[in-house]
This record gives C-alpha cells, structure tokens and sequence, in this order.
C-alpha cells in the first residue's frame, strides 16, 4: 500500500528548461579541417588511384566548418571526383568505404542534386541507387536527419 508522504520534492525541478524556446543546437565541432587538399586529390586523380582520391575527399569533408566558400570548393572537388569514376568501377570503389564514409558521400550526391552541371544528374542517380544497395534506406535517414552539412 502506497504511502503519504507529503513530499514536495518534485516541485523543485524547473519545467521550462526543457522548453523548445530555451533549446541551443549543439555547436558542430569546427575541428583543423578545412576541406580537402585539392592538389593531393588531382595527384591521385592523374595516378589513377580513385579509390585514394575520393577517400580523401571523404575523410576530410567540412562537415563542422561554416565557411561557404570552404564548403563549396569540397563539394566541387568531390564533384569532380565523382564523376571521374567510370559506373564499372563504381561497385568496387563503394565496397572498400565504411558506413560513415558512404554516408558523407551520400551527402555530396544529395548536395550535387541541389546544384546540376550538364551531365551529372544521371551519373548523380546512379551513385545514388549503388549507395542505397549498399548502405540501405538507413544511410538516406541518416544524411537527411543529419544537421551537419557539406
């Protein structure tokens, strides 16, 4: 049987700091990175290594940098990388990256859809498709939740 305590204990928590209006966004961390080295990713590109080049491109997205002009020179170098592979390649190239590998490259496909260039929306969709085979509906969510942007 329950008893009266007659505790007032519960009445000392502040409701309203879990109100939405007092909500601040975690600052993404706006680690040493600054994007890609772009000389580095057209050394490779020249060599042939495209599985290098696009790693590279990957691992160092501005993903915490609030720059444009940072994030517009990525994305036009991942661009550029993207659409050097050949769609034989493509299969092989995904399955050496990890998940959040594919899921930030998921990010430059979306972002490459937002700004078109004559040819690539196709090439775009068929990354899209064989990242979506890999990676499954769970990379989709996780790109479109995310609040961290290229």
């Amino acid at each position: 049987m329950a008893k009266n305590t007659r505790s007032s204990a519960f009445r000392k928590i502040d409701v309203d700091q879990y109100s939405e209006d007092n909500y601040k966004e975690d600052e993404p961390d706006s680690g040493p990175t600054l994007g890609p080295d772009e000389n580095e990713v057209n050394v490779l590109l020249q060599k042939g290594k495209l599985l290098d080049a696009l790693r590279t491109v990957l691992v160092n997205a501005p993903v915490g940098v609030k720059n444009p002009q940072v994030k517009e020179n990525a994305l036009a170098l991942a661009l550029k990388v993207i659409l050097s592979i050949k769609t034989s390649q493509i299969d092989d190239i995904l399955n050496a990256l990890d998940r959040e590998l594919l899921d930030t490259l998921m990010k430059y496909v979306y972002k490459g859809f937002e700004n078109p260039s004559e040819g690539s929306s196709g090439h775009l969709l068929l990354w899209h498709e064989k990242i979506y085979n890999i990676a499954g509906v769970g990379c989709i969510v996780r790109v479109l939740a995310d609040r961290r942007r290229v």
